[in-house]
Order: C-alpha cells, then sequence, then structure tokens
C-alpha cells in the first residue's frame, strides 16, 4: 500500500458504522439484481432503509431481525424507485455478498471502534 492511499484516524472517525437490527425486508423486483429492500432500526439514529443485492445468499427471514453493520452518513442514492439511506456493508464472493457480522449482540446505534 502506497503512503498516499493512507487514511488519518480523523478520516476513518467521519465514517459513521454503527450496529442495527432488521425490521422489515421486502422484495425489489425493479432491481437490476437480485436485491431486497431492507429497513433497519439503529437506535438512536433512527430507522433507515436500502437497497441491498443480498437475495442470493439471505432469504428474506434470515434477514428479518438479524443485528447487521451500516455505514449511516453517506448521502442519500435514488436506486431506481427507492431511496436508500445506508449501506449494508458485506464481503463480495463469487456466490453473493456475505454480510458483516457482529459476533455478539450490541445496543443498536453502537458505532465501529
Amino acid at each position: 500500500m502506497s503512503e498516499s492511499s493512507k487514511i488519518s484516524w480523523a478520516d476513518f472517525e467521519k465514517v459513521l458504522i454503527v450496529a442495527g437490527t432488521v425490521t422489515r425486508v421486502e422484495a425489489f423486483p425493479e432491481a437490476r439484481k437480485p436485491a431486497w429492500k431492507v429497513w433497519a432500526d439503529f437506535g438512536p439514529y433512527g430507522e433507515k432503509k436500502t437497497s441491498a443485492q443480498i437475495a442470493s445468499l439471505y432469504d428474506a427471514d434470515d434477514l428479518l431481525g438479524r443485528q447487521i453493520v451500516g455505514v449511516i452518513n453517506f448521502p442519500e442514492k435514488q436506486i431506481g424507485p427507492f431511496l436508500s439511506q445506508f449501506l449494508l456493508t458485506g464481503f463480495p464472493t463469487e456466490e453473493g455478498v456475505v454480510l458483516t457480522a457482529v459476533e455478539r449482540t450490541v445496543p443498536n446505534g453502537t458505532r465501529l471502534a
């Protein structure tokens, strides 16, 4: 990694990465790739929604009540007819995106440290 690609601690602190719990999941048939509409409770930050291309690995029932990790301070993004309010984090694989896991339950809104 080059010195110019490194970020400072202050840069990292700008990214609001927090835990939330999935409260609602709906089909997103208008999406180009298989996706779900996902709502999550981020505690003091409120409920936010996103479009997530995770339908190849996760059924709606797998997601409901699951604790997830989201970036909640990106600008909102219009995805077709849906307004995405956070980035659901995960790791892309050949089979699909594997969600970032929280090893033990933490309060919704807890920030990644």
